[in-house]
């Protein structure tokens, strides 16, 4: 692990001055040979999906876990994407003069090193290592250990790429070893690594924060909300909330509590009761929801829980500020929306609600970074600092004042 951290530290030196054009170059040629590996990558995948299904694990581990053509082809067509995007590093901005007539501005720097840390999620290896190329940054991966001939597949064809492209070859970097004391020492490495990203379920999240002597960023639950108000397009909103529940049931941006206004509640939850029934969620509401259709009764741990299954919970509220309150009081600060006609309900949702992103019309399964043109992203923070919401290419930097003049001395 030191090794791995001296590397990396080096690594970073070397990434922080390469140009745009090799950095565009490394990730085209890290693509390419995905692409060209795919049945590896399949054949890796099986073999830990045999594993897994042996061992016990959830549906939704399960479903983040397993490598498809479709997912190999995002995994590939998102390194194109981020080669594709404005290279943030070197970027100027408030550039302007002061009083004394020296010229004060920001540029855009790499963090450093970033440790990534994630569960089941193969397609992480791959974006995540993309997206810290094109920062400038140099990376350390230590992926879930039920995904680790998955995780070594992917890492050996990006790092033909990379031996191609002739970038450092330490710029990537995988944790072989499923040991879990290679997580605690990855942690405490803050000699060699300048910020972590812990990228899975709760526990994983909680231990990182416990543990780490080094800067994290996080999110530790995805408890997602959609507000239909009473002024929506009913249509819209029964679509927009299936989708939000269905989309994937395993992601953090999938809804977990439905909040329906009284008004609207006895002509809509019929018809959210009948679709979410054929695609067989488990339903769990208020008093004054289950006088409408038939669910189990919710309980206040339910509107705590991040279900990650085909599991939802409804309450019927009397306003919008109660369902704003609902979602501050009891939300995790990742996304949440509402559904509503009325512009005006819809800008005091978005100002009051104290979420990474807050949505209108649109379900909350969106957030993801690739579909907010980021390219791909490492993980979605709720923190406030450094980054927040999905992190891509700009949540990865930092910045250093610029400071020039003509030989301005500075009296007493």
């Amino acid at each position: 692990m030191t090794r791995l951290g001296e590397n990396a530290y080096e690594a970073s030196r070397d990434l922080s001055s390469l140009s745009t054009d090799q950095k565009n170059k490394t990730l085209k040629l890290m693509a390419e040979s995905l692409s060209d590996n795919k049945h590896d990558l399949l054949e890796a995948n099986k073999e830990d999906l045999y594993i897994a299904n042996n061992t016990g694990i959830t549906d939704a581990l399960l479903d983040r876990l397993e490598l498809n053509e479709e997912r190999i082809e995002s995994m590939i067509s998102g390194l194109i994407s981020i080669s594709r995007l404005p290279d943030p590093i070197g970027e100027i901005t408030n550039l302007k003069p002061t009083p004394s007539g020296i010229n004060v501005s920001k540029m855009r720097v790499p963090l450093g090193v970033v440790g990534i840390i994630y569960e089941s999620r193969p397609n992480v290896t791959a974006d995540a290592a993309g997206l810290c190329l094109k920062s400038g940054n140099a990376c350390i991966l230590r992926g879930g250990s039920e995904a680790i001939n998955s995780n070594l597949a992917i890492y050996k064809s990006l790092l033909e790429g990379v031996g191609i492209s002739k970038a450092p070859n330490e710029s990537i970097q995988l944790v072989e070893t499923i040991d879990r004391e290679a997580v605690k020492k990855l942690l405490s490495m803050k000699e060699w690594i300048d910020v972590v990203i812990p990228r899975g379920g709760k526990g994983l999240v909680q231990l990182v924060t416990d543990e780490a002597k080094v800067p994290v960023i996080k999110h530790l639950d995805g408890i997602c909300h959609v507000y239909i108000d009473e002024q929506c397009d009913e249509s819209k909103a029964v679509s927009i909330s299936v989708n939000a529940k269905t989309y994937r049931f395993g992601i953090c941006g999938a809804m977990e509590t439905l909040l329906v206004h009284k008004r609207v509640a006895k002509s809509i939850l019929p018809k959210i009761y009948d679709e979410f029934t054929r695609e067989k969620v488990e339903m769990r509401g208020c008093s004054e929801t289950k006088e409408i259709i038939s669910v189990e009764s919710a309980t206040d741990v339910d509107w705590v829980t991040e279900y990650l299954a085909p599991i939802i919970s409804i309450k019927v509220v009397n306003s919008l500020e109660e369902a704003i309150n609902h979602i501050n009081n009891f939300g995790s600060s990742h996304s949440d929306c509402i559904v509503t006609e009325d512009q005006s309900k819809a800008n005091l949702f978005i100002n009051k609600v104290d979420s990474s992103s807050v949505m209108h019309n649109v379900p909350t399964c969106w957030a993801d970074g690739y579909e907010y043109g980021l390219g791909a992203e490492v993980g979605i923070s709720t923190d406030k600092f450094h980054a927040r919401g999905p992190v891509g290419l700009e949540g990865l930097t930092s910045q250093k004042y610029l400071v020039k003049g003509q030989g301005e001395l500075r009296g007493k």
